[in-house]
């Protein structure tokens, strides 16, 4: 089966002079997947005839199906129907229909219709009109030298409804669209390339219709398995078969399946096992309880935190040994491992983490450079601690540090 590729065109100023995120594109690609249709490329031009002309030329070439969000405004900046009536050599006419419906559209909301209102019904003569029951843009589809034209407005709430009403059951009547499934298999602890060297035995055996991607973001790799073929079912069995053949290879990397990030993975650790969690964190500011009290429902197992920031604060309120922190100074083991415990004590929790260390820029040593953190975890049984090296970004530090804490506590939590 041959597959069906998709372009999507964003057009208007807004989005290339960054004063708007385009969400439009991401959310299509999505549903545009799931209905088994690959998005080859995404383009974004300016409101300008020229390169929006182009734009659709080099997208026609490219794709099967061409989308396109945006420009179809009442108002003399809005090109994309007068451009559409150019690059097929249409003319617009009055549709009767669409008329009714924005006429409509005002009349319920008390509003007068202004010409140019009125003039929104007026479509290129060879478009099939798409309702649009938020809004006062119709959208256009055009079938035209094999290819599919799509033109939607680009608000975001009546393009959404009009693919998932319309646009949809509409390409997949148009085309023998395949069947594509992912899998997504979330690794932590392990660069890309030490994860890409330990799974290439397993990456070299892959069938030739499931494809393996890597996402590395900030503390974590995402493999993503994507399967083509003609059936749903075979595929997720297929895909599932090979992440269980991963798992002698990247198993204690291996965190989970799906969309749960690491802090709501731990979360149902924690909650499943009836144990609770407090934190001392330092250098990472409240970044880690950001990220445990963003799962909804942390209220089960999270009991706390705090933010010993300063020495004075690190001996008064927290209870660190002074003489720890003359003798070996805030960024150490013996510190960080007083931190978990004391943290535990205090908020009587069976888990305990902590963080401390040398965000950046500033506050670097010789034996303390930027990026060193340590991290702890202490329950009952025992203390672990870590160092880490990690960069000279800030920002990077505190992110990072706050997800190797997360995998510590993964990798230490008693068992069920």
């Amino acid at each position: 089966m041959q597959p069906v590729l998709a372009e999507l065109l964003t057009i208007g100023d807004e989005i290339l002079y960054g004063q708007i995120v385009d969400t439009n594109s991401q959310w299509m690609s999505s549903v545009l997947s799931e209905a088994g249709i690959r998005v080859i490329r995404k383009t974004s031009v300016g409101d300008r005839e020229d390169e929006i002309l182009t734009a659709l030329a080099e997208a026609e070439q490219r794709a099967d199906v061409i989308l396109i969000t945006g420009g179809l405004g009442p108002t003399n900046d809005d090109l994309t129907k007068p451009c559409l009536v150019k690059y097929f050599n249409s003319r617009l006419t009055m549709n009767e229909e669409a008329l009714a419906e924005v006429t409509a559209f005002f009349k319920s909301r008390g509003r007068e219709l202004t010409e140019l209102n009125r003039q929104q019904a007026a479509l290129p003569a060879n478009c099939t009109k798409i309702t649009n029951a938020l809004g006062t843009a119709p959208g256009m589809w055009f079938h035209e030298r094999g290819r599919v034209f799509v033109s939607m407005p680009g608000v975001p709430h009546e393009m959404k409804r009009m693919m998932k009403e319309t646009i949809i059951p509409k390409l997949q009547q148009t085309f023998s669209l395949p069947v594509i499934h992912h899998l997504m298999i979330r690794t932590v602890g392990i660069g890309e390339s030490f994860l890409a060297d330990k799974i290439k035995p397993w990456e070299k055996k892959l069938p030739p219709h499931i494809k393996l991607a890597y996402l590395p973001s900030l503390g974590e790799v995402k493999l993503r398995l994507t399967g083509t073929g003609s059936s749903k079912e075979v595929l997720q069995q297929e895909t599932e078969k090979l992440a269980k053949e991963l798992e002698p290879l990247a198993g204690e990397y291996i965190y989970g399946y799906g969309g749960d990030p690491l802090e709501v993975v731990i979360g149902q650790l924690l909650r499943s096992r009836k144990l609770t969690l407090s934190i001392a964190e330092s250098c990472t500011g409240g970044y880690l309880s950001h990220l445990i009290t963003s799962v909804p429902g942390s209220s089960d197992y999270f009991l706390g935190s705090m933010i010993p920031y300063a020495y004075e604060i690190k001996m008064r309120q927290l209870g660190v040994k002074p003489e720890t922190l003359e003798k070996y100074g805030a960024v150490s083991e013996p510190t960080i491992h007083e931190m978990a415990n004391i943290v535990r004590a205090k908020f009587n929790t069976d888990i305990g983490v902590a963080t401390s260390g040398i965000a950046g820029p500033g506050g670097a040593t010789l034996e303390k450079p930027v990026g060193q953190i340590w991290i702890a975890y202490s329950d009952k049984h025992k203390t672990v601690t870590r160092k880490l090296q990690i960069s000279n970004d800030r920002m990077i530090n505190i992110r990072m540090a706050s997800m190797a804490v997360l995998n510590l506590i993964r990798l230490n939590l008693p068992p069920a």
